[in-house]
């Protein structure tokens, strides 16, 4: 891994989250490489979007610390955070697209908020934008309109309207069928190679995992109990990975065997 490749994007230090009495996050802490692709595994209920939420502050911690790009979260208002959430986008589970307006009005919509480019511009680069998705030609539909497959497209070519450093992605491929999850698995490899985005992609499906992923982390017990590029996840005993390396390799995921 080259220089680049190892400087800290994200950092969480001790980070602790309880809501209503019941502790999600114990003491976790993690670090996300510039430009590389770290999934977060675990069980239902582990913890894995409350810690996605952290990082664009959508939620704060209870205690301990989120940077990002070298910015400390939990010193920022709400206006201050505004320059870290261009420079970190959300692809929610399912999308979040506004229903009332097109395909065209969802992608230009970050462009009319915080840019000065002119509409010919915003055209251009929508039209840009849902070609790098393969959504071309559908700026005038609405997102019932939409399967859901590309309604995950027309989500990411918004979330890379403003051109993020990185890119969250929450359950990217919850709900579709295997041939469209592996087509928006392979849209989000492209991606993050063309781009060089950093990305952070919290995921049950284990295809998913192993075909984006650069790194590995398995969030147990409030905590990231391993981390680790794919030959670590292979040399690993850990028993509670080998059970989600096992599931992997009897649906024949590529990359799970050890």
């Amino acid at each position: 891994m080259s220089l680049n490749r190892r400087q800290p994007f994200i950092e969480i230090r001790n980070l602790y989250k309880s809501f209503d009495g019941k502790a999600v996050l114990q003491g976790l802490d993690l670090v996300v490489y510039r430009g590389e692709t770290l999934v977060i595994l675990g069980a239902s209920g582990s913890g894995k979007s409350v810690l996605l939420r952290h990082i664009n502050a959508l939620l704060r911690p209870d205690s301990g610390e989120v940077f990002v790009d070298g910015d400390r979260l939990n010193d920022l208002d709400e206006d201050e955070m505004v320059p870290v959430r261009k420079k970190v986008a959300m692809v929610f589970q399912l999308g979040a697209l506004f229903d009332s307006l097109t395909v065209y009005g969802n992608v230009s919509y970050s462009l009319r908020e915080h840019t000065r480019m002119t509409d010919e511009q915003i055209h251009e680069r929508v039209a840009e934008l849902l070609a790098l998705v393969e959504m071309s030609g559908t700026e005038s539909l609405y997102p019932a309109q939409l399967s859901g497959g590309m309604k995950k497209r027309v989500a990411l070519a918004r979330a890379i309207a403003l051109q993020p450093k990185a890119v969250l992605f929450d359950e990217p491929t919850a709900a579709l069928d295997p041939l469209v999850a592996r087509k928006i698995d392979l849209l989000i490899r492209t991606l993050q190679r063309r781009l060089g985005l950093t990305s952070v992609v919290v995921t049950h499906d284990l295809q998913c995992a192993f075909m984006v992923g650069d790194r590995f982390a398995l969030l147990d017990g409030g905590k990231i109990r391993f981390q680790g590029d794919v030959q670590a996840v292979r040399q690993s005993r850990d028993e509670l990975l080998r059970e989600f390396l096992a599931s992997a390799s009897q649906l024949g995921v590529e990359g799970a065997r050890i």
